[in-house]
């Protein structure tokens, strides 16, 4: 999931502020982690310490319920409702969180009901909880093998009916100022910058470069660029410097069961 917390801080500068322009700098001060880093966080830390969903995701936003950028109006409301029920969303919050999913369950039933029961609580619409799933799927196939870069296209077209934009198309919408917000737009765009780039940093860089909703795309982009490039070290090291103790908490839990995994 470190894939997806590098893509939000990198991307979270330009979605509200200048349009990024080729060979931008990384990391800046201006960069920091939002909603999509405390939302990816609140999964993971559902998922490994047996949380409810629902719970973790308004435990995590409540405690941080000014990030940069602030969180979608519907789902600002939801967070501060004092019963929150599902809001019929399509919005990309559904996918943008749900990378721990496709890398703590190892099968892929499992990782297509659960990518399901973390979209459903708040994002229910059929198209956010496919997102969703399409999402943790990737992560899947790509970490195990199941699938290779170069049938990724064909097969998210077969298991999600998902028609990818090509890159021009994608900048296209992005110089008109349209601003991303559904699955339905940011999942393909985001899985077309992973596989037109050759490199995990290439994958971020095209992301943000496609403009609109720049953390939530670049954050989708690097959790799948994850399973399948290695991330450079220098990329990891900085962006943890961006988080608090409680996040980095989760991380370092995250990453106990991945060398577990590991060494058994």
């Amino acid at each position: 999931m470190i894939g997806a917390i590098i893509g939000d801080i990198v991307g979270s500068r330009f979605e509200f502020g200048p349009a990024p322009e080729k060979g931008f700098e990384l990391f800046t001060p201006e960069c920091s982690y939002t909603d999509d880093t405390i939302c990816t966080i609140a999964i993971a830390d559902a998922i490994m310490n047996k949380k409810d969903y629902k719970q973790s995701l308004l435990e995590w936003c409540r405690k941080y319920p000014d990030p940069m950028g602030s969180y979608g109006h519907r789902f600002y409301r939801w967070i501060h409702s004092e019963n929150p029920e599902p809001m019929d969303s399509y919005g990309n919050g559904a996918a943008m969180r749900v990378s721990p999913v496709g890398w703590l369950f190892n099968d892929f039933n499992e990782v297509m009901e659960e990518a399901k029961r973390s979209a459903e609580v708040s994002h229910n619409h059929p198209e956010g909880i496919k997102g969703a799933q399409c999402v943790a799927a990737l992560i899947y196939w790509l970490r195990t093998v199941r699938v290779t870069k170069e049938k990724v296209q064909s097969a998210v077209k077969k298991s999600f009916d998902y028609e990818l934009p090509s890159m021009r198309d994608i900048l296209r919408i992005g110089a008109q100022n349209h601003f991303d917000g559904t699955c339905q737009e940011t999942v393909p765009m985001a899985i077309r910058c992973f596989i037109d780039s050759d490199s995990f940093e290439e994958v971020i860089r095209k992301a943000v470069l496609c403009d609109g909703d720049t953390d939530t795309k670049a954050a989708i982009a690097g959790s799948i660029a994850e399973a399948y490039y290695e991330v450079p070290e220098t990329m990891v090291e900085t962006a943890m410097s961006y988080l608090p103790d409680d996040m980095l908490a989760v991380l370092s839990q995250y990453y106990d069961v991945m060398r577990e995994w590991v060494e058994e």
